[in-house]
C-alpha cells in the first residue's frame, strides 16, 4: 500500500515584505482580481480553493494562489483535504492604505 500524499504548507509572504510593484501586478490580472473580490466577500476560512467559479483549470489557480499570496494578499491553510484560503485584508491595508478599496470596487 503507497503513504498517504501530504501536501507541503504553501509558504506566504507578509505584505510588510512586498513591493507595491509586486502587488499591482498580482491585483492587476482579471482571474486573480476575481478571487480577490470574492473573498473579499466570504467569510475567512470559507472558501476551499476548488469553490471559486474562474475560467481556468487546477493548476493555473494554483498559479495564480501563488501569485497571490507572494503577494501577500491571500493566506491559506489546510483543512483535511480542502485548502481553504482567507484574504488578508488588515495586513494588506496596513502596508497599501486604500489599495484593496480601490480595486475591490466594482466598475
Amino acid at each position: 500500500m503507497a503513504a498517504p500524499r501530504h501536501r507541503a504548507a504553501p509558504d506566504h509572504t507578509h505584505p510588510d515584505d512586498v513591493a507595491v510593484e509586486t502587488a499591482l501586478a498580482a491585483l492587476a490580472d482579471p482571474v486573480r482580481l476575481t478571487l480577490v473580490r470574492e473573498l473579499a466577500s466570504s467569510d475567512e476560512w470559507s472558501r476551499s480553493c476548488g469553490s471559486f467559479d474562474v475560467p481556468v483549470g487546477k493548476a493555473a489557480l494554483s498559479h495564480h494562489f501563488a501569485v497571490l499570496r507572494a503577494a501577500g494578499l491571500v493566506e491559506q491553510r489546510d483543512e483535511g483535504p480542502r485548502r481553504v484560503n482567507r484574504l488578508r485584508r488588515e495586513e494588506f491595508d496596513a502596508r497599501f492604505p486604500g489599495l484593496l478599496a480601490l480595486v475591490l470596487r466594482e466598475g
